[in-house]
C-alpha cells in the first residue's frame, strides 16, 4: 500500500515543478521581449524603437544617396548620430571599407612609372571634424562657414587612423597620392598644410585647395576639373575616396570609389 501511495505523490510533485519552470521561464522571455522592444541595443537609453529605427532608416537612404541636398540631421535623430559617430559602429564601418580597399590596392599590379595616382578629400576623410559637429549637435544644425573657419584655423583636426593606415599603404606600394579639398586656398591653405603635417600626412604628391577660379562652384565641378587635369598630365587614377558622394562623382571619378560614411552634413 505505502508504494501504490508514493508514486501518485511522486508524480505530482513532478508535475508541479515543471508547471512551474515553465512558468518563470515565460515570465522571463516575457521580460527579455519588453526589454528588446522598449531599448534596442545599439540606442541610448530614453529614445522610442518608432524613432530610432526612422533614424537607422534615414541614415541608410543618405548613405546610399537616396536622399540628396538635406540641410540638417533631423532634431529627433541627434542621439542616433551621436551613437553612431562615437560609440563604435563608425569606426568599425570604416575598418571594414579600408580593408576591402586593401584587397583591391594588393590586387593592382603596378607598372611603377610615376603614374599611378590614387585621390582623397581631407574634411572627415583623412582629418575628423568630430569635435566640431559635437557642438553643432551632429549636424542638427544649419552649416555656418564663419565657425566652421574659426575651427579649421585651429589646425585641431585629429588624423581619422583607418585613413591615414590606407594613406601609408599607398605612399609605401608607391602610388601618387593627391587631396583635394574644397577649403578655401586663401584663407585656410596654411592651416590645412599644417594640420595635416602635425597627424602624419606625409609624401602625398600635392594638395588642391579651392582658389577663386572655382568660386561658386559645385564641388563635383570643381573635383571633376581637378581630376581633369591629372589625367591630362598622364596619371591614371586607379582609386578615389571620400566622405562625400560630390567626391566620387562627375567626371575622370577613377577606377574605383569609396565612399566612406558621414551622416553629419551633405555637400553638393
Amino acid at each position: 500500500m505505502e508504494g501504490t501511495t508514493s508514486a501518485p505523490n511522486e508524480k505530482m510533485i513532478m508535475s508541479t515543478v515543471q508547471r512551474m519552470r515553465e512558468a518563470m521561464v515565460f515570465v522571463l522571455l516575457a521580460m527579455f521581449s519588453k526589454a528588446v522592444t522598449s531599448m534596442p541595443y545599439w540606442w541610448p537609453s530614453g529614445d522610442t524603437t518608432e524613432t530610432s529605427g526612422y533614424c537607422l532608416s534615414w541614415r541608410l537612404a543618405v548613405e546610399s544617396n537616396n536622399i540628396r541636398a538635406w540641410r540638417t540631421v533631423p532634431t529627433q535623430c541627434s542621439r542616433h548620430v551621436e551613437s553612431y559617430m562615437t560609440a563604435g559602429q563608425y569606426q568599425r564601418d570604416l575598418n571594414l571599407i579600408v580593408d576591402n580597399i586593401f584587397t583591391y590596392i594588393d590586387s593592382i599590379h603596378l607598372p611603377y612609372d610615376g603614374f599611378d595616382a590614387w585621390i582623397f578629400d581631407v574634411d572627415d576623410t583623412c582629418i575628423s571634424n568630430i569635435f566640431y559637429y559635437k557642438g553643432k549637435r551632429y549636424g542638427c544644425e544649419p552649416f555656418d562657414p564663419l565657425a566652421f573657419k574659426t575651427w579649421a584655423l585651429n589646425g585641431a583636426c585629429p588624423a581619422i587612423p583607418d585613413v591615414l593606415r590606407l594613406f601609408n599603404k599607398l605612399i609605401q606600394t608607391g602610388f601618387k597620392v593627391f587631396l583635394v579639398t574644397g577649403r578655401n586656398e586663401d584663407t585656410l591653405g596654411q592651416a590645412t598644410v599644417q594640420n595635416l603635417d602635425d597627424q602624419g600626412f606625409f609624401g602625398y604628391e600635392r594638395l588642391f585647395l579651392r582658389n577663386d577660379s572655382y568660386k561658386g562652384q559645385s564641388a563635383i565641378t570643381y573635383k571633376s576639373d581637378i581630376r581633369r587635369q591629372l589625367v591630362g598630365e598622364g596619371y591614371r587614377i586607379w582609386g578615389n575616396v571620400g566622405d562625400q558622394w560630390s567626391d566620387l562623382q562627375g567626371d575622370y571619378v577613377g577606377n574605383r570609389t569609396f565612399k566612406l560614411p558621414n551622416p553629419m552634413y551633405f555637400v553638393p
